[in-house]
């Protein structure tokens, strides 16, 4: 299994390299080099679920490529597993980093501003049988928003900022690493969700979180929500505000998690039914269920956690609430000008 694992790291570093280098005319090629004939992509809002390259192409990285010019990958975790979930086994990598370009056109409506932008990402890619079946790529989208000056949502309880990779800086692991790291990890990361299962236990929020998280902790939210450092500070900006917001919640699952070395993470589809009858992040309060789709990175120190990247898609949660912020934002750049120039070199 680790020569499959390591095989799997090398496809999809490989196909980074290849895809970040492609011109427009090129992707096709990439894509029928390292994907399946039935690739799956299922992305953040406004992308959602596509069921082949093609349209990902069309959808997803001709129109980012356009928009962000020079674009680079500056990745912080690179990591393979096999999802603890899946009876057979299924391999999976993880990239994690900020997607960064001159911002020289305008992109799902939001207006360009001709200097650098950088895009929050993270994507779990399947590899069966040397190729890429599948992809979950998630982007901090309201990130480059607010970098543009449109900022839509209300104040937030964090701290707003284009988040760094693990203080470690070990993150990029393009070898395989100890199994018996990754299993303590997981292990970790397990008891931690067991903890957060029970939101009415005896223990004071910030009790509860100890179990499992140190002191120190940095917990990097997405843009709406932003960062939050120390257990303390954690519990006021963000999860007691979280669980205040939601009288009921019905957790669906995750599709993949798993660990290596220090890290681990895992994604869902959604991972989240939430009822917001305490109102959420200045919203209107309903008693209607809407789904959460998030994904959650964390790195270990020792037997706790010490920093944990959040992906939300805040986009598609206020989506099915009638809330189509893109659409508003698109809107208000129709009515703007711009001196920017067209050119992209």
């Amino acid at each position: 299994m680790s020569a499959v694992l390591q095989q799997a790291k090398e496809k999809v570093w490989s196909f980074y390299q290849a895809l970040d280098a492609a011109k427009d005319d090129q992707l096709e090629a990439v894509f029928g080099e390292f994907c399946s004939p039935d690739y799956r992509f299922r992305g953040c809002h406004p992308f959602n679920e596509i069921d082949n390259a093609g349209d990902v192409i069309k959808t997803v990285w001709q129109p980012l490529k356009a928009s962000f010019c020079a674009l680079q990958r500056r990745q912080d975790i690179f990591m393979a597993g096999e999802n603890s979930l899946d009876e057979d086994g299924s391999i999976w990598v993880v990239s994690m980093g900020h997607l960064m370009g001159l911002f020289d056109q305008h992109w799902l409506g939001i207006p360009r501003t001709g200097r650098m932008a950088f895009l929050r990402y993270c994507e779990f890619t399947q590899v069966v049988d040397g190729k890429i079946a599948e992809s979950a790529f998630f982007a901090d989208i309201p990130g480059v928003m607010v970098q543009a000056g449109v900022n839509p949502f209300p104040p937030q309880s964090g701290t707003q900022l284009i988040q760094p990779g693990p203080i470690t800086h070990d993150g990029i692991m393009t070898t395989l690493q100890p199994t018996q790291e990754g299993e303590k990890t997981l292990n970790v990361i397990n008891e931690m969700i067991s903890d957060l299962g029970n939101w009415d236990n005896k223990l004071s929020l910030e009790e509860e979180l100890a179990l499992t998280w140190h002191d120190d902790m940095i917990w990097w939210g997405p843009t709406g929500i932003g960062a939050s450092y120390t257990i303390e500070r954690y519990a006021k900006q963000h999860s007691g505000i979280f669980r205040a917001s939601f009288s009921d919640r019905i957790f669906n699952g995750h599709v993949c998690k798993f660990a290596e070395g220090h890290f681990g993470g895992f994604f869902g589809w959604p991972n989240l039914s939430l009822k917001p009858s305490g109102g959420f992040m200045g919203m209107a309060a309903s008693d209607n269920y809407y789904d959460m789709r998030v994904i959650d990175i964390y790195r270990r120190d020792g037997d706790k956690l010490a920093e944990n990247w959040v992906f939300i898609d805040l986009l598609y949660f206020f989506h099915q609430q009638g809330i189509d912020i893109l659409a508003r934002n698109q809107q208000l750049n129709a009515d703007s000008q711009s001196d920017v120039s067209n050119r992209c070199y």
